[in-house]
């Protein structure tokens, strides 16, 4: 992807609300290396994910890769505190926003196929990962 000069909304112009979603999710995504080695038990879950959901958390990953090696910097330059704690704030910021468009993701997906097949050990697997996210 072309990168201007601009401000990260001109780099990427996935920016809709988080979770949302126009397009069903795409067809299964192309294994990966440990899954494609035809192994009995593949070593992790996939899931397929829409190119919009795709682009949209790329984007807002790279931003906050981009503000952590900007506080980087700051810290290698002695940048004051206070200055350096609102970067790790917009970072964590951030991340969160990831955190809950890939939660949003999960629930109208994976959550609910696996309820309607039945599985209601996912509420389980649902409760832990609002726990680890402080919900």
């Amino acid at each position: 992807m072309a990168r201007d000069k601009g401000s990260a909304r001109a780099r990427c112009d996935a920016h809709g609300a988080p979770g949302e979603k126009d397009a069903p999710a795409t067809a299964a995504a192309a294994p990966c290396g440990c899954c494609a080695s035809g192994a009995a038990t593949p070593a992790h879950k996939h899931t397929p994910r829409s190119e919009e959901l795709k682009k949209s958390v790329t984007c807002r990953l790279n931003r906050a890769i981009g503000q952590l090696n900007g506080v980087k910097a700051m810290i290698e330059d002695d940048r004051y505190c206070g200055d350096v704690l609102t970067q790790l704030a917009a970072a964590e910021s951030a991340v969160k926003a990831v955190s809950r468009m890939v939660m949003r993701d999960h629930l109208e997906t994976c959550v609910v196929e696996r309820i309607q097949q039945g599985d209601t050990e996912v509420v389980d697997e649902v409760m832990d990962l609002l726990r680890k996210f402080g919900a």
